[in-house]
């Protein structure tokens, strides 16, 4: 049952595409809500929250929840903590924030989105509101959950059922079906800022097939364009790019190649020029273009939301397809700005009456304050202007969508550009609804142990909110890595996803090649491949199903006071639970098994060891080199019995069949060619069985 409320004059986002669970139990929209203060007269509402306003002399609304000690809060898609919300306050502010520490309240992503699980209650809510949105989930008050909204012109959704994964459902029903990606975007890619030149992109690709270490795609940072330009190609050194892209073909690997924000001032420049006399960028209140500092300097911020401007920007990905490219990654659309040009002279003007001045302990901070509030500086976000659905709106009220549009944007146009054609897209900023047109990577991390457990945490988080094509950057992206973290981190890469490695300008370069231990390496990624007809499967029945392709243990064992606490371990899919080493010098970890389960321990993909464990505690031991899942008891995890060094390579016909079957064990698989558009044809899907001997 999902209903919906509305309160005062909301944006229509986009974020919601459909009413479908309209009928006799289903989707009822409650208008006439507007202003307000009783919910008790709003149907369903009021059994859960009371309604406040926000602050003393503020326009906006808060809504309160008082939670018992049992309730577990999911939800909030990329975000820090834990998969439990409970005790932190989180901003849905989409953040240009590399430092995910603990105390951070806002990531790249803006996902309003949480349930509410306790003894006697079920429930989850969609805060379809596209600027900041506050959630306090016991912090300010341990057992109050308190949502703040600024303004108070928002959708309110209010969604029941009987188990988490129902309200997932109505979610998902309500916003669209998860993006499907193409097959080969299931591969292993590598990734650094940057690879400068083609010779060093040729270079990679050899080292990979020269030492046998399967791959799909080699990334393009910002460094391949012109200058920092989107939608060029820096032809001195990346000179005949569509022979470069045909190249990495023939061997089986995709260029992705990254597209920003920002479009670079420059006469000359065709997309600048273009946009100019069209009138597609953001503007200031006296109608100037916004100008501020990105990548290449001085940029205009395309008009996302404008639906002409939108239309026209995503058009211009036809440059890049036309010389074969099959995917992207959009960057820095939160929008990120180093500086806004009004603000940096306003700066470099106070900076001037520091000169020769005496630093105390105020002025000092006040010195730097005004520098380090130079990037990302909340004003410069108040700044400049949208024209969305014919109405000028300010940027800071519609601040969480701009990801979401440029990716829409791009999504648009390969459908009218290659409709038959399945395209990699995925983002790094994004709101509740862009799932619909790609997928998302965790946003620039760290080479933090720490991290790891935040990828295993962020990614049930995110598919609560409907993105399923996930994953971190592994290795961490910024920092230095280890190879013992980065093998560690690709232990569990394996099982998400996205599978890539990324890493930073400055760092320790992290091709898996570059490592002592490089057949260990080789050893799991190949796993990777081996499993990808489960991988696949899952991630396609629980997109076509608007399910979820991670889970906590809690799902699907409710009645299991220690599985609602255990956040270090998922099940991947139907048949697997895995539970990934994240600390240093670990050769081991404990791990609660809700049932008993079959223990599958993988040297290589071929050597493996198999050990039925009861139900309870056990402490496995768990070398560096070596992988180890568990299969759930009557389930089937089927496994390419060639890997191969691409996804063209892997045989997803003839599979080997591990189970665990202590009567009869029965799996759904689904595979398709992974480029055509089909999804629902039958012929897709074999059911495989086993009995007991």
């Amino acid at each position: 049952m999902v209903r919906k409320y509305v309160f005062g004059t909301p944006l229509e986002t986009g974020a919601v595409v459909s009413n479908g669970l309209k009928g006799e139990n289903g989707f009822a929209e409650l208008a006439g809500t507007e202003g307000k203060a009783d919910l008790t007269e709003m149907t369903g509402l009021g059994k859960y929250f009371s309604l406040i306003p926000a602050g003393e002399g503020e326009e906006g609304l808060r809504f309160v929840h008082r939670m018992d000690r049992e309730d577990i809060v999911y939800g909030l898609g990329e975000n820090v903590r834990g998969i439990n919300k409970r005790g932190w306050i989180y901003e849905s502010c989409c953040s240009d924030n590399p430092n995910h520490r603990e105390d951070t309240r806002a990531l790249y992503g803006a996902h309003n989105f949480l349930m509410v699980k306790g003894k006697n209650k079920n429930f989850g809510i969609f805060v379809d509101y596209p600027g900041k949105v506050v959630f306090d989930v016991g912090y300010s008050k341990m057992q109050e959950l308190a949502i703040t909204v600024p303004d108070g012109n928002l959708y309110f959704y209010l969604m029941e059922g009987e188990t988490p994964e129902e309200l997932v459902k109505e979610l998902r029903q309500l916003t669209g079906r998860s993006y499907i990606p193409p097959k080969w975007a299931f591969g292993y890619g590598q990734s650094r800022w940057s690879y400068m030149t083609a010779e060093e992109v040729r270079e990679v690709a050899r080292l990979h097939r020269e030492n046998g270490i399967p791959l799909d795609s080699i990334y393009l940072d910002i460094d391949y364009m012109e200058r920092y330009k989107d939608f060029t190609v820096d032809e001195e050194r990346f000179p005949d790019f569509g022979k470069l892209v045909e190249e990495m073909k023939e061997m089986g690997i995709h260029l992705v190649p990254i597209i920003d924000a920002g479009v670079k001032v420059e006469d000359g420049y065709s997309v600048y020029e273009e946009g100019v006399e069209k009138g597609y960028f953001c503007r200031t209140q006296d109608g100037e273009f916004f100008t501020a500092g990105v990548w290449p300097g001085k940029v205009h911020f395309p008009d996302m939301l404008n639906e002409e401007a939108n239309r026209w920007f995503g058009g211009k990905y036809k440059v890049l397809l036309d010389q074969g490219i099959d995917g992207f990654w959009n960057d820095m659309n939160e929008p990120a700005i180093f500086y806004s040009e009004s603000h940096l002279k306003e700066v470099f003007e106070n900076l001037a009456d520091y000169k020769d001045k005496n630093l105390d302990l105020q002025s000092f901070f006040r010195f730097k304050g005004m520098v380090s509030d130079i990037s990302n500086n909340e004003k410069d976000y108040e700044s400049f202007y949208h024209v969305f659905h014919g109405e000028k709106i300010r940027h800071d009220k519609v601040h969480n969508l701009f990801g979401f549009y440029m990716t829409k944007a791009a999504s648009q146009a390969f459908e009218e550009l290659c409709p038959e054609k399945r395209v990699l897209m995925y983002s790094r900023s994004s709101y509740i609804g862009m799932h619909r047109y790609g997928g998302i990577w965790m946003g620039d991390n760290l080479s933090w142990w720490s991290h790891i457990l935040l990828n295993i945490r962020m990614l049930p988080s995110l598919n609560m909110c409907g993105f399923l094509y996930t994953g971190a950057d592994l290795g961490g992206f910024g920092a230095d890595t280890t190879e013992d973290l980065l093998m560690r981190w690709l232990e569990f890469g394996i099982f998400t996803p996205l599978m890539r490695n990324h890493s930073a300008l400055g760092t320790r370069q992290q091709e898996v090649y570059r490592f002592e231990n490089q057949e260990a390496f080789r050893h799991i990624i190949e796993l990777r491949y081996g499993l990808l007809p489960y991988i696949y499967s899952e991630y396609m029945k629980a997109a076509l199903s608007d399910g979820m392709y991670a889970k906590p243990l809690a799902f699907a064992y409710p009645e299991d006071e220690r599985a609602k606490r255990v956040e270090d371990q998922l099940l991947i899919g139907e048949s697997i639970m895995v539970a990934p080493v994240y600390e240093q010098n670990a050769t081991g970890r404990y791990v609660y098994l809700p049932e008993k389960m079959k223990m599958v321990r993988f040297r290589t993909l071929t050597d493996r060891e198999e050990t039925v464990l009861e139900q309870g505690d056990h402490y496995i031991e768990i070398p560096l080199e070596e992988v180890v899942l568990f299969i759930r008891p009557e389930h089937i995890l089927p496994l390419a019995e060639k890997g191969g060094q691409s996804v063209e390579e892997v045989d997803f016909e003839n599979l080997t069949l591990l189970d665990f079957t202590l009567e009869e064990s029965s799996y759904e698989y689904y595979s398709d060619d992974g480029y055509g558009k089909d999804f629902e044809n039958p012929a897709h899907r074999k059911v495989f069985r086993k009995k007991a001997k």
